[in-house]
């Protein structure tokens, strides 16, 4: 038996092997013109690893299939990288593509893993979850009678996944609360308005982009030609409790407000096809052939007119990219609390039999050369957060476990200390902050935003500041 499982070992450490050096004459290739030197195979790493497969399958209490063996693995070795790099099997490909398109069957939450547990980035507005009152910060520990420690990210998200009108028990940990929280949710399918809009007063436009998605700078581009009409005083963009989405459509929305061709956002990485410098230019938002070119119809006005926009901690990745690029070309005042910090790029690279791996492969900065990564955006004005009051319940791409650091932007200065001192050049005093049921902030029947949203009402003061003065 012991010779059967050394020639078994010999022969995975081969097809190991075999794996190995295709994968990396693959990248070797890819990557010529930079450097032809082949990286070394880590034979004993790779002799240990068909050690512990052998031993697995003839010891394991229970008989265990080779194909989920090596698919945990696979899984083990991308999510022990980042928070965010993981195996996609064929349904999680699939959910990941629908999911970009703005329908998709489950609760409506953004999440992230942190010891173990599944962690609420944010709840998605007009959805089960946010309706239910699951709060960012919140730490999901049970899916009905399912311990979710030891489960992987993609495992919990598929759990919660599901045919609509089903229901599912969420038990939650809350800072602040002194037991458990039990939430039973009925599942629906996720169709996700990315764009709303509506004029708040003559002359101020409010839009909210709830998520990136395919045809969100689309959709804007048609909303601000209902709204901006006339003279305008000012344009309110919220991007509260937006976790993102396409890369895409964040220079798209960035590049309604800019001049044509600035920098929205470049990145950077080990590989020369994850070095980009993406401008305000329709070859880098619009996809497709044959596509109109939606920013090219909007007034040029659109561009000049005072702007606030509107962040949380909820505001990650496309959020981001979108605030940073405008704040750094002094086109809006940010407005609200530190962002996520979600600054990684993250690669889909499909494989064979329709799956695929989510990699990170490279980190984004600002035009400025500001790190977005475990840092965000700092606003240029603070708004006094609803949990102020017990800090502990904010959750940033810092706290995630196995974050990936800030990096340092190439042949960049310190451009947080130029941006800080920027701050100061705003004088204006913010309304402190009122508590108010949380029922009340939902908008009422055919309203976009609730009248006693307080960020929203001091971003109309500070326009109205800056329309009274004349000041830029």
């Amino acid at each position: 038996m012991r010779n059967k499982l050394g020639q078994f070992g010999l022969i995975i450490a081969g097809v190991l092997i075999g794996v190995a050096i295709s994968l990396n004459f693959s990248a070797v290739a890819q990557r010529e013109s930079t450097s032809r030197a082949q990286l070394p195979l880590p034979i004993e790493e790779l002799r240990a690893f068909t050690e512990v497969f052998g031993k697995v399958k003839q010891d394991y209490v229970e008989p265990v299939e080779d194909k989920k063996l090596i698919t945990e693995a696979i899984n083990g070795m991308l999510t022990g990288l980042d928070p965010h790099s993981a195996y996609l099997d064929q349904e999680a490909f699939r959910e990941m593509q629908v999911g970009t398109q703005g329908e998709f069957g489950g609760l409506g939450i953004e999440v992230g893993m942190e010891d173990g547990f599944v962690k609420v980035i944010s709840p998605i507005d007009d959805t089960p979850a946010s309706r239910a009152g699951v709060m960012a910060g919140d730490l999901i520990v049970k899916l009905d009678d399912t311990s979710v420690k030891g489960l992987t990210l993609n495992d919990a998200v598929k759990q919660m996944r599901g045919k609509p009108n089903t229901q599912i028990r969420l038990t939650i940990v809350r800072k602040g609360e002194p037991n458990p929280l039990e939430i039973t949710l009925t599942r629906a399918v996720i169709k996700i308005q990315s764009v709303k809009s509506t004029t708040l007063e003559p002359g101020y436009a409010y839009f909210r982009v709830t998520q990136f998605q395919e045809s969100t700078g689309e959709l804007l581009a048609r909303a601000i030609e209902n709204h901006v009409k006339g003279p305008m005083k000012g344009i309110i963009l919220d991007l509260r409790n937006d976790p993102g989405g396409l890369l895409n459509s964040a220079v798209a929305v960035t590049a309604m407000f800019i001049d044509p061709g600035k920098l929205v956002v470049y990145t950077d990485g080990r590989a020369d096809d994850s070095k980009m410098r993406l401008s305000a230019s329709p070859e880098f938002y619009l996809r497709g052939r044959n596509r109109e070119d939606f920013v090219r119809r909007l007034p040029a006005e659109i561009r000049k007119v005072p702007m606030v926009v509107l962040v949380n901690g909820g505001s990650a990745s496309a959020s981001e990219i979108v605030a940073g690029a405008l704040q750094d070309h002094n086109r809006a005042v940010i407005m609200g609390q530190q962002t996520f910090g979600k600054g990684s790029v993250q690669t889909i690279l499909p494989l064979g039999n329709n799956t695929a791996i989510k990699l990170t492969t490279a980190r984004y900065y600002t035009p400025n050369g500001r790190s977005i990564q475990a840092k965000g955006i700092t606003p240029d004005i603070p708004l006094q957060s609803a949990i102020d009051k017990n800090a502990s319940l904010r959750i940033r791409e810092a706290d995630l476990t196995k974050h990936l650091e800030s990096g340092k932007a190439p042949a960049a200065d310190d451009k947080d200390k130029v941006a800080e001192a920027a701050h100061a050049k705003y004088k204006f005093t913010p309304d402190a902050r009122v508590e108010v049921d949380p029922k009340e902030l939902r908008p009422a029947p055919g309203e976009v935003v609730s009248k006693k949203d307080y960020e929203l009402n001091q971003a109309m003061a500070f326009l109205k500041s800056r329309s009274s003065t004349g000041a830029d």
